[in-house]
């Protein structure tokens, strides 16, 4: 029986270290002028439901952008802006997302930001909403494999896991309680 509750609670550790990890990730940057944001997103998985917090100080604004705004540093015309200090920003969509600096010849001194969240079902994908090894990125950005196009919709994804959280907990709840009894 002690055999028993020791394996039951085994699994409960493991299921929390396995199964917790997979949820979303917080990506901090620090946003001011001097600083190379090509490179940033190189090396990061970024998932649908991670968030990105810019930390900046006076003088600056986080926008999200379109893709030809971002490119020409086009200012006005942000989809959101955010000049707190602290701007959380969710991805909640897979695809590129773009990020500037309001601040007139902010952009064009480098401030801005280019990321994209890959899709769940694309080739670039580890299945688990985050990008592999192999994503290509360029320009500071992560990029679907060839001949493979991001989907702009969220991923299913993020939506499985807590499900598959739930089923697990509750075989572990069941086994733990035959355990006892």
């Amino acid at each position: 029986m002690a055999n028993l509750s020791t394996l039951v609670g085994f699994l409960v550790i493991f299921f929390f270290n396995v199964f917790a990890p997979a949820s979303s990730a917080s990506h901090p940057v620090e946003w001011s002028l001097g600083k190379d944001y090509s490179s940033l997103a190189t090396g990061k998985s970024f998932a649908v439901g991670d968030t990105i917090v810019f930390n900046y100080g006076a003088g600056h604004t986080v926008d999200e952008v379109s893709e030809s705004d971002y490119k020409s540093c086009t200012l006005g015309n942000a989809i959101s802006s955010d000049s707190s200090g602290t701007t959380s920003i969710a991805l909640k969509t897979s695809g590129p997302h773009y990020f500037i600096c309001g601040i007139p010849g902010h952009c064009t001194g480098g401030m801005k930001l280019s990321v994209t969240v890959p899709a769940a079902s694309s080739g670039g994908s580890t299945g688990d909403g985050t990008a592999d090894k192999n994503t290509p990125v360029q320009d500071g950005k992560t990029t679907p494999s060839e001949g493979k196009k991001a989907s702009p919709s969220a991923s299913g994804t993020a939506v499985l896991k807590p499900l598959d959280a739930l089923v697990v907990t509750c075989v572990v709840a069941l086994l733990y309680a035959l355990a006892l009894s």
